[in-house]
């Protein structure tokens, strides 16, 4: 969990919800959603974020973690929120400036990133860290479309512009400055 505000981002939380590798598949879905509804309850986040699945070489593994995502997407749409989904390369590229760094970059810029996330009593596991970085990506993205949002609120208000892409709204902030 973190708190975005304009440039400046903030760690609010983090955690690792496992459920008993012994209990049934269904059993440890459940406790995954309501492990992820507990923690929107006790924050009350505006919008949430996960990574989307690759495909691994175990179709089995694929198939788990593709319920595992769906359990703890449903949380926070049963809330009202938003849920963006980001590539792993993306979330990555983001945080590390690589696409295909490894975990233990990925821990290393959040704990850069995120001080008081490497400081906190549970440590920062490094699925916490993968959590962490697909935060940071989304408030990343967000800061991004917002820019692009406005930039093309810009060139539409500006006398006589019937401008169409964001490239010719740059063209034209460009021209008139």
């Amino acid at each position: 969990m973190i708190d975005a505000e304009g440039a400046r981002l903030s760690w609010v939380a983090h955690g690792v919800i496992a459920p008993p590798q012994d209990d049934d598949l269904a059993v440890r879905l459940l406790n995954l959603f309501e492990g992820v509804t507990a923690v929107i309850a006790q924050w009350q986040p505006d919008e949430s974020a996960i990574e989307e699945t690759f495909v691994n070489m175990n179709p089995s593994s694929t198939l788990k973690l593709g319920h595992a995502r769906a359990a703890a997407m449903l949380a926070p749409a049963k809330a009202g929120l938003p849920v963006a989904e980001y590539a792993a390369l993306d979330i990555k590229k983001s945080v590390v400036g690589a696409g295909r760094a490894e975990k233990d970059q990925v821990l290393f810029m959040i704990k850069r990133l995120l001080p008081m996330a490497g400081k906190s009593e549970a440590g920062l596991p490094a699925d916490a860290a993968d959590a962490l970085a697909c935060a940071v990506t989304h408030a990343h993205k967000r800061k991004m479309n917002g820019l692009k949002q406005t930039l093309a609120l810009t060139a539409r208000s500006a006398p006589g512009a019937e401008l169409r892409s964001r490239s010719e709204a740059l063209a034209h902030k460009r021209a008139s400055s």
